[in-house]
């Protein structure tokens, strides 16, 4: 079943409070730990080569990052959200941190830096909504495991159901949340985006990690064989068994393959139109699956709620513009279209 934007409510910024499924009283409690950027767009006809010039439109600016992303999706989607992660002391900084209020997302526990520019992200997307990104780090290079650990005992004494950590922070920060998550019994979902060694060295303190399958490649050349890339299930199957995670590859316009060492089970997408960008589409499915696994769905039923979210949320320019309600996410849920 071929869906639009309209059909399925794809949520705007600053949507009424009348447009979320439940009252914060009820819903689902989620802390996310990870990085906070300042998108720049421009959209262009193609993406450039290696050493190539290509003039696109107009310089367009949004708010970014992973886990201030998927913060905001988890919020879209229903839950009480808390953000963990750094800021520096300028303009961007600021802008950044007042998106991420104006989408009810508590930002107590975000460091603001002095003399450290805000982490940014210089975006090109193509006519077909394709990518290319590179990210200047910033403040994010300073989050502090310290604070991370921090949140994260505050997150128990709150009840919150699920941490969700992204890895475009220092590996010592990741491990000190989930960590500290596994120490308090809170569950824990891991984006590895991007991969690195100290990533692969803390694997099996996540519950849930969830990359692409690019990333998937990385894990498994990390953990196994550096020469060697086998089918999409087989390293899922073999990162999950290894590690004593469930695996969760996220693959774009095909859904997401659950691995849980025992099984893999592929999950559909929704088939949207039209596809504008891509940005973010993985950053909602992550914030959707937390807000998911925190209400007490089965990993199955997040995935497929993560899924539906994630194929919505690009029909609109930017990471975050194109994230769909929690009411949006539910009628395409009813539609039986994932």
């Amino acid at each position: 079943m071929d869906c639009t934007a309209t059909d399925f409510g794809v949520a705007r910024p600053g949507a009424p409070a009348e447009e979320q499924a439940v009252s914060e009283s009820e819903a689902a409690r989620v802390l996310v730990i990870g990085a906070v950027n300042v998108d720049l767009v421009v959209e262009s006809d193609r993406l450039p080569g290696p050493g190539e010039t290509v003039v696109g439109s107009d310089l367009v600016r949004h708010g970014g990052g992973k886990g201030a992303n998927a913060a905001v999706a988890a919020a879209r989607a229903g839950a009480s959200v808390r953000f963990c992660g750094a800021v520096g002391d300028e303009d961007m900084g600021a802008s950044a941190l007042d998106g991420l209020a104006g989408e009810g997302v508590d930002t107590s526990h975000v460091a603001v830096i002095d003399g450290v520019s805000t982490g940014a992200a210089l975006i090109v997307v193509d006519r077909d909504g394709e990518n290319q990104i590179a990210v200047a780090a910033g403040a994010n290079r300073r989050v502090d495991p310290g604070r991370c650990r921090g949140a994260v005992e505050h997150a128990r004494s709150w009840d919150a159901g699920c941490v969700l950590v992204s890895t475009e922070i220092p590996a010592a920060a990741v491990s000190a949340a989930l960590g500290a998550a596994r120490d308090q019994g809170i569950p824990t979902v891991l984006n590895p985006a991007p991969v690195s060694a100290g990533i692969i060295d803390v694997l099996t303190t996540a519950d849930v990690v969830t990359p692409n399958s690019a990333e998937l490649g990385g894990l498994y050349r990390g953990l196994f064989a550096p020469g060697t890339t086998p089918s999409v299930p087989q390293m899922a199957h073999a990162v999950a068994e290894h590690c004593g995670v469930t695996v969760v590859v996220t693959l774009g316009a095909d859904g997401a393959l659950v691995a849980d060492g025992r099984r893999t089970t592929p999950i559909p997408a929704v088939s949207v139109d039209p596809v504008v960008d891509t940005t973010g589409a993985g950053d909602t499915f992550n914030g959707v699956l937390a807000a998911s696994l925190a209400a007490g769905d089965d990993i199955t039923t997040a995935v497929r709620r993560g899924v539906a979210a994630g194929s919505l949320s690009v029909t609109r320019t930017g990471a975050r513009t194109g994230m769909p309600t929690a009411d949006a996410i539910a009628r395409a849920m009813r539609a039986g279209s994932a």
